[in-house]
């Protein structure tokens, strides 16, 4: 049998990633392509880097798909249904909304994929496919003895192709997040000599970890960063605040070779914070927090959003004032996206602030989906705008780097491929159903 997996990334965020450095490969893909049996043959596309074919000769097409990317998904599938192939849907997406999914497909995979993906391949081979699969209710796939993912078939990429879990889920409950939603709640963990021979096999010496929350349990966080040391391997991944505020985790990470931690900062309003159940973030500690990790050598990436609540037009301001004096290596920027069957989206919904179910538009990069409180949407995507090119500009980025003084080569590459982006055309229009003749600050060519 002939399978096609497929990373899809429509033509918004394709061209809104242009040119950035830190555009990983996904792993969703590669990892599933590992539970393929060998006597069947496998592609691996990756739409951030290659084009697809829907008259390819293919059996099967498995296609991930993240709300942003739904209905350019969509149309593939119906396309590739069209002329007789299997479709089969899976991720975020369709797990949160299966009976929009389903028209699309001939079955969907629902949560997590690592027991009902092998039992769909199983079917298909008897010719008895079903329309649904999904993990049994109480009974989560466990993460040992999972196979190595297939990086042998990533193309198109000379680099950022490794990527690694450990552990799955994340204990908080933010409103923003869809977490909860896709993942069964039980946290679980990999054996961590399975993690750290995987890590051994990687070619490239640099990876990320692709976990949500790598610091939540500190025992195993310890014993992993134990079984990292003297790799010579040099990795990012992502925390919250409140499980970094230990300095024996942070030199055990460095000595296990981290260099870079993802902080969802999100917010310098703690009313904003507030109202989306993110108040263990503290935004007087930010300045102490970011100089405990820079202490260790390692950068900080900060995730930063606007759009909240507590938000108005000044808020673009006192973030950069802040991310600026506390030496921020790089941050995320992004608006605040309310994601189908989060609390955030079913706030926005009861009070009609929704401006589209156009799923394009639910990208947190390219477009406001929603009337903010205590501005227009045209007022939010020019802030964001601004924001942008102020903290990439190179004043900005020169200073931030010399307060941080942490790998400042690294800094200076991340930060240029940013401001290298800002300048990417990008096709539509940010605002759903917005006055195309209205001031915004939207990169367009021919504009």
């Amino acid at each position: 049998m002939k399978i096609l997996l497929i990373t899809p990334e429509n033509p918004f965020l394709r061209a809104f990633r242009r040119g950035q450095l830190n555009n990983f490969a996904q792993l969703t893909m590669p990892h599933l392509a590992g539970f393929v049996p060998r006597q069947h043959q496998v592609t691996l596309l990756d739409e951030h880097v290659q084009t697809v074919d829907v008259e390819a000769p293919f059996d099967l097409v498995g296609i991930t798909c993240s709300t942003p990317n739904a209905s350019h998904v969509y149309r593939m599938a119906d396309a590739f249904r069209a002329r007789g192939r299997l479709v089969v849907l899976g991720g975020p997406h369709p797990t949160l909304l299966p009976d929009e999914a389903r028209p699309h497909a001939d079955a969907l995979v629902l949560g997590e994929a690592e027991t009902a993906w092998p039992q769909l391949l199983e079917d298909v081979v008897r010719g008895d496919l079903q329309p649904e699969y999904l993990s049994l209710p109480g009974n989560p796939p466990t993460l040992a003895q999972l196979p190595i993912p297939r990086r042998d078939l990533i193309a198109g990429r000379r680099w950022l192709t490794d990527t690694v879990i450990a552990t799955r889920g994340c204990p908080h409950r933010c409103h923003f997040c869809n977490l909860r939603q896709i993942y069964a709640p039980e946290l679980r963990f990999r054996p961590v000599s399975e993690v750290a021979a995987e890590i051994r096999g990687l070619r490239s010496p640099f990876f990320a970890f692709w976990d949500d929350q790598l610091f939540m349990d500190r025992d195993y966080a310890l014993r992993l960063f134990g079984a990292l040391e003297g790799l010579n391997r040099r990795w990012a991944a992502m925390v919250t605040q409140d499980s970094i505020r230990d300095d024996r985790l942070l030199k055990a990470a460095a000595r296990a070779g981290c260099t870079c931690l993802f902080l969802g900062l999100e917010s310098v309003s703690e009313a904003s914070l507030g109202s989306v159940n993110k108040a263990f973030n503290r935004v007087e500690g930010y300045g102490d927090l970011v100089a405990r990790i820079h202490a260790h050598a390692i950068s900080v990436q900060a995730g930063i959003m606007f759009g909240f609540d507590g938000d108005d037009e000044a808020c673009f301001e006192r973030t950069l004032d802040l991310a600026t004096r506390i030496g921020l290596d790089g941050a995320t920027i992004s608006i605040l996206t309310p994601f189908p069957q989060t609390e955030v989206f079913r706030q926005l919904d009861g009070a009609g602030r929704l401006l589209t179910r156009d799923w394009s538009y639910f990208n947190g990069k390219t477009a406001v989906a929603f009337s903010p409180a205590n501005m227009s949407p045209e007022a939010l995507w020019n802030g964001y705008m601004w924001f942008r090119r102020r903290f990439f500009s190179r004043r900005c980025t020169l200073e931030r780097i010399a307060r941080s003084g942490v790998r400042p080569l690294q800094a200076l590459a991340l930060n240029w491929g940013y401001r290298r982006a800002l300048g990417n055309p990008i096709p539509g229009w940010p605002i759903p159903g917005g006055d195309r003749r209205a001031e915004l600050d939207w990169p367009r060519s021919g504009r």
